[in-house]
């Protein structure tokens, strides 16, 4: 098979994967944790089997969806940090991005982070558990907070220790968002502003203290 040939057939392969993704947001849309392998084929319009052989099982299906959303958002969180604002304003605007994305897309964000209520996601067939989200929620969680804490350390001037230090910040802050976050979604005891302002007015003394790295574009 020369070059030519083993492009085109990747090519291929890399358009019916995303097709297959697309099906599997669609019915995730729709049911969010109850989603089903069952379900997901037939959308697509293939047999199971077919699905499976694309992402190896429930777990490799799983991983891929969460790529391509936690992709999105990082995406969206690194525009609201470039943003051309002052700081205050950036560090609001990156929560309200999240928080933004998970209220639009509520059962999208239930499927990544929480496990369907028990039982099998596939009507309860033998030997077809649920999607095992906690497997993968939590290395979801730990590359954002690498991907901020990369961020802090690149634009913020702290010092002796900077390293750990912006780890320790990133991580914590991607805690902070994604429990509240939760905690908001779920119960909506104020509106998203109000959340967005509290989140910052905690996270702010020492972010305004920090000065930026000289060269950088600034935090």
């Amino acid at each position: 098979m020369d070059t030519t040939q083993r492009t085109d057939q990747q090519r291929s392969a890399d358009r019916r994967r995303r097709e297959l993704l697309e099906a599997a947001d669609r019915v995730v849309l729709r049911d969010g944790p109850q989603a089903s392998m069952n379900a997901i084929a037939a959308e697509a319009g293939i047999t199971k089997p077919i699905l499976y052989r694309h992402f190896g099982d429930k777990g490799g299906l799983y991983a891929a969806l969460a790529k391509r959303h936690t992709d999105a958002l990082l995406n969206s969180l690194r525009a609201a940090l470039d943003a051309p604002a002052e700081r205050r304003e950036r560090v609001e605007a990156t929560l309200d991005t999240y928080l933004a994305a998970i209220e639009a897309r509520p059962q999208v964000y239930r499927f990544l982070m929480h496990p369907a209520d028990g039982g099998h996601a596939d009507g309860g067939q033998a030997g077809d558990p649920a999607f095992d989200v906690g497997k993968h929620s939590i290395p979801l969680l730990r590359r954002m907070g690498e991907e901020l804490a990369q961020v802090i350390e690149d634009r913020l001037d702290l010092g002796p220790g900077g390293q750990q230090l912006a780890r320790v910040w990133g991580h914590g802050i991607v805690g902070m968002m994604h429990a509240a976050g939760d905690w908001w979604l779920q119960e909506r005891p104020c509106s998203r502003a109000e959340l967005v302002r509290s989140l910052a007015d905690l996270l702010w003394g020492r972010l305004a203290a920090a000065g930026d790295k000289i060269g950088s574009p600034g935090f």
